[in-house]
């Protein structure tokens, strides 16, 4: 059985869902980061253990939350051992505008799954692009290097546009059926 680890923080409840809606795709286990940018010991082992790792983080001022650098800084523990060397690695985020700065954050994941000498995979989905294409459609925010999400900024946690959730469900797929792939 292929073992994916969603890990990530949430600031407002808007990028859990999202988080939610990738493990459901990938049939994952949700590490949450907590408030303080920690994790517990029994979630080190689940991410140490697990085929794939999503990284998840809202983008505030152009990069990941403070919460998610924390953790990825306490990383280093992995890194130094190469422990997660040749794990599959995805991410998504989520911000209040359509842009927003996204892909910094999207960048700022690749590139840690890189010093953990990981395997990245994009969503493999196109973009919502053509003149008939509603704000509900898969992948509507267009990225290909991971999920994008866009939740205003007055927008309770319940308030996620459901093409967003359906394109990180999807791309929770991809990981899973990728990962099976390279795992055998």
């Amino acid at each position: 059985m292929t073992k994916v680890a969603v890990v990530f923080h949430s600031g407002y409840g808007h990028t859990v869902k999202q988080a939610e809606a990738i493990a459901k795709g990938a049939n994952g286990t949700l590490v949450a980061i907590d408030a303080e940018g920690n994790i517990t010991d029994a979630q080190w082992v689940t991410l140490n253990e697990a085929d794939a790792i999503v990284f998840g983080s809202p983008t505030y001022m152009g990069t990941v939350s403070w919460q998610f650098k924390k953790f990825a800084d306490a990383s280093s523990k992995q890194w130094f051992s190469q422990q997660w060397k040749d794990k599959v690695f995805g991410g998504f985020t989520n911000s209040a505008t359509m842009n927003g700065d996204k892909h910094s954050t999207l960048h700022y994941f690749f590139t840690l799954a890189m010093q953990h000498s990981g395997l990245w995979v994009g969503t493999g989905l196109m973009p919502s692009n053509a003149k008939s294409a509603k704000r509900d459609d898969v992948n509507y925010v267009g990225s290909s290097a991971g999920a994008m999400m866009t939740t205003p900024s007055d927008a309770s946690a319940d308030e996620v546009n459901p093409g967003d959730l359906e394109t990180a469900r999807l791309y929770g797929e991809r990981i899973a059926k990728i990962t099976k792939q390279l795992r055998g």
